[in-house]
């Protein structure tokens, strides 16, 4: 059975059409019927299609013209032709013009049957492999990361991938939320494409085109019809990346798609089903968000079925090493350099530091790192001063597991960032740094000793 498969038949004959929709439906195909050449191709623009059937003498637009219309277009279905036994030539130019097969009438069920299942089995196929390039080509090794947080994170990924519920991802900018959006739709099965939009950098007046398409003459400047991203994410999955930032009436029509599963195209009457999940985030709280009407509260709880916090980066600063090296080695490749090592003192000062940005903030500092450093080792002298100069945060991150809480180390990681803090404001003069530090320089040595502190690197 061939359960859900989008089959569009043309043909100008009312009882050649129907004796197809009858085979087609009872083989599980969802079938559409055009009595010539022109609404058929109108049809394959206003929806997703898997399968032409076309008779290559229609009135208008003949088969052989509505192929070449379709290709034109870049619609890449299979297109199976039914011509008469006498015309078996003009099924041959077809198959030249890139149809798939052709059938020949009067028709033979079982061959009808054989044919289109051979098609919608080669057309599985080609978008199976489409999405596992798309799959292979993203960057999957920029998902880094060991800490507790994370391991939960990765747990919520496996568990939330398999199932059909919306996911609402909530995480201060830069922390990864599409990342992990990606992740969940290369978990889910699903063989559509992963389709991102981001609700905040697309003015208000165009989001809702974007989202829904448009038929021509729909506004000014709609010389064409034109699908939207539910249609594109047909099968696959829509992250709707700063939900918080689309207008409430488009908030209310989202809604409704979530619930009745069909969208509209603006300037049409025509509705279209759809198989979309939906994925959103925002760098907002949503419950704040609902408080302040920016988010409606309907919305919010039809979208929350599962929800994702991520941890901004202070919160995993045992992964910040593991990013930095990921990073270097990233950028390292592009310039085809040597490899990188970094200092221990550089790393105590980038686990010190409070990443406002989080992880994509990391990533720019090390790229110009890369680009500016000269030699192999990354040392406390290649980071910028804003980090060097900024202030320890004082009090402890409340995502702290409690095996972690140790006094000593603590203390431990507060007193390493100050002597090489102080050290760099000192540009390595012993002396100077004890004197900013208000101790001895005897206990100065003794705890750059301690502390392993590459004292010659710093200056």
């Amino acid at each position: 059975m061939l359960n859900g498969s989008r089959v569009l038949i043309a043909d100008d004959e009312a009882n050649a059409r129907r004796i197809l929709e009858i085979l087609l439906r009872k083989l599980g195909c969802e079938v559409f019927s055009a009595a010539d050449g022109k609404t058929a191709l109108a049809l394959a623009n206003q929806q997703p299609v898997d399968l032409l059937i076309t008779d290559l003498n229609m009135p208008g637009m003949s088969g052989l013209e509505l192929l070449t219309a379709l290709r034109q277009e870049n619609h890449s279905f299979p297109v199976i032709v039914v011509t008469a036994y006498g015309t078996v030539e003009n099924a041959v130019a077809a198959m030249k013009l890139g149809a798939f097969d052709f059938i020949i009438r009067p028709l033979d069920v079982e061959q009808v049957e054989m044919v289109v299942q051979r098609a919608l089995e080669v057309r599985r196929v080609h978008q199976e492999n489409s999405f596992l390039r798309d799959e292979m080509n993203k960057d999957w090794g920029e998902f880094v990361g060991q800490s507790a947080p994370m391991k939960k994170i990765y747990d919520l990924i496996r568990q939330a991938g398999p199932s059909k519920a919306s996911i609402f991802i909530i995480g201060e900018t830069g922390t990864g939320k599409e990342l992990v959006a990606r992740a969940v739709h290369s978990h889910s099965g699903r063989r559509g494409l992963f389709v991102p939009i981001n609700c905040a950098a697309i003015p208000a007046e165009m989001l809702e085109s974007e989202l829904f398409g448009y038929v021509r003459g729909a506004f000014t400047g709609a010389h064409k019809d034109r699908i939207g991203k539910f249609e594109l994410a047909h099968g696959g999955t829509l992250f709707l990346d700063e939900l918080t930032e689309m207008l409430p009436a488009l908030q209310a029509k989202l809604l409704r798609v979530l619930q009745e599963s069909r969208i509209d195209r603006l300037g049409s009457n025509h509705s279209i089903e759809v198989d979309v999940r939906i994925i959103a985030a925002t760098n907002r709280n949503p419950l704040i968000a609902v408080q302040e009407s920016r988010l409606r509260e309907d919305l919010y709880y039809r979208i929350n079925v599962l929800g994702i916090q991520l941890p901004p980066l202070r919160e995993r600063r045992e992964d910040i090493p593991l990013l930095a090296r990921h990073f270097l080695e990233k950028y390292r490749r592009s310039l085809g350099g040597d490899s990188f090592t970094m200092s221990d003192d550089a790393i105590r000062t980038l686990m010190a530091y409070s990443w406002p940005g989080n992880v994509r903030e990391l990533e720019n500092m090390m790229e110009r790192t890369v680009v500016l450093s000269q030699g192999a080792e990354i040392g406390i002298r290649h980071l910028p001063q804003e980090m060097l100069s900024s202030p320890i945060p004082t009090q402890p991150s409340a995502a702290v597991d409690i095996e972690d809480m140790n006094l000593e180390a603590r203390v431990g990681e507060l007193e390493q960032h100050l002597l090489t803090k102080a050290l760099t404001e000192s540009a390595g003069n012993k002396a100077k740094a004890a004197r900013i530090l208000e101790i001895s320089e005897r206990t100065l040595w003794y705890k750059i000793k301690k502390y392993g502190i590459n004292a010659g690197s710093v200056k």
